[in-house]
């Protein structure tokens, strides 16, 4: 009986002894990882500290570059402290001063129409059609027309529609027009290219500027002034649409060549890169809508039959005689000039026609 008591009171020692060793490592673990974690919330701390630090963001705001595992350019640079000599340009420069050109430019074409008027046909029409446009003429323009002015306004709603258009329309509806307008642009821009290319190689030869188009110039085209109502000579363009013409080559190549720059940022463009494109390409586009607000007005408002030629490919005599007398003397005497020819060459097709069908 004494045996067995002292075996239980045995036991019963061992497994105290046993349970309180066990809780003491635990307790001992416990607080082992409890310094462990108090070490590394002080080591973030001090880590975010440095982060944190004026130090830290001194050297950021002054573009200093820091450590990222990509190879690209500048993409250590958080901050970049030439950009914001470019938004200065772009946004305190640029764009309130191509607003006021814009403004000003249809202001002046409203007042030329009111005070001037639109230049008129001194003498009536006769009927008598000389051909000036061909169809692939036509087509050109209309093509070339139809994407500068999408372009222009897509162009002018990322710069000027956050003024004019997200103050009056709900968020998600702007959100959906800039985004178009994005992708159109960035989509649509190399056609552009593409159609200014087909334009110079089409026309180039028709705008070399020569000494005739100095007199229309120093006679200010007979539209204004004592010159007005005296048509001064030309040959098939005069001395304007030959402006209007070097003008689209010139600054339409600076607006591609950029536009093309700033489409495709894979060939190790920087941000001085990006940035001078953004200038160059909002400031020649600048300059081609106030050119053609002048252009547009000119074809719709401010010269008699001036559209004609554009629609039909045909031109009255008159207008060719006043306009282009220099041009007009070397087809007046072409056979497709000569009354009752595209009816002579309908009569002569149909008659081959029907040849054939025998």
């Amino acid at each position: 009986m004494t045996k067995r008591i002292l075996r239980w009171f045995t036991l019963l020692v061992t497994a105290f002894m046993l349970t309180f060793t066990l809780s003491a490592i635990a307790s001992e673990e416990s607080n082992q990882n409890t310094n462990n974690e108090r070490l590394g919330e002080s080591v973030i701390k001090g880590e975010m500290a440095g982060f944190a630090g004026a130090d830290y963001w001194r050297a950021v705001k002054n573009g200093q570059e820091g450590t990222t595992t990509s190879k690209s350019p500048e993409h250590g640079v958080l901050i970049s402290v030439p950009g914001q000599t470019w938004y200065i340009l772009k946004e305190k420069w640029m764009s309130p001063l191509g607003a006021l050109a814009i403004f000003g430019s249809l202001a002046m074409v409203a007042l030329a129409y009111v005070t001037i008027g639109p230049l008129k046909l001194s003498k009536p029409k006769t009927g008598r059609k000389i051909k000036r446009w061909s169809r692939m003429d036509r087509a050109l323009h209309w093509s070339m027309a139809f994407t500068f002015l999408t372009l222009a306004f897509s162009g002018l709603t990322l710069v000027y529609g956050k003024h004019f258009i997200k103050p009056i329309v709900p968020s998600e509806i702007w959100g959906w027009v800039i985004y178009a307008a994005k992708q159109y642009h960035n989509y649509i821009g190399p056609i552009f290219a593409i159609l200014l290319f087909t334009v110079l190689i089409k026309w180039w030869r028709k705008s070399i500027v020569n000494k005739v188009d100095i007199e229309w110039f120093m006679k200010l085209g007979g539209m204004v002034g004592k010159h007005k109502g005296k048509h001064p000579s030309a040959g098939f363009s005069n001395g304007g649409e030959k402006v209007i013409f070097w003008l689209l080559i010139w600054f339409g190549l600076f607006i591609a060549v950029s536009g093309f720059v700033l489409d495709f940022p894979i060939f190790g463009q920087t941000r001085r890169d990006m940035e001078l494109s953004n200038l160059v390409h909002m400031f020649s586009a600048l300059i081609l809508i106030c050119g053609f607000v002048f252009h547009i007005y000119i074809g719709l408002f401010g010269m008699e039959a001036a559209l004609d030629g554009m629609i039909t490919g045909e031109v009255d005599e008159t207008w060719a005689k006043e306009h282009h007398d220099l041009w007009y003397d070397d087809v007046k005497d072409l056979p497709e000039n000569q009354p009752g020819y595209d009816e002579k060459i309908d009569a002569e097709s149909k008659g081959k026609a029907s040849q054939d069908n025998v």
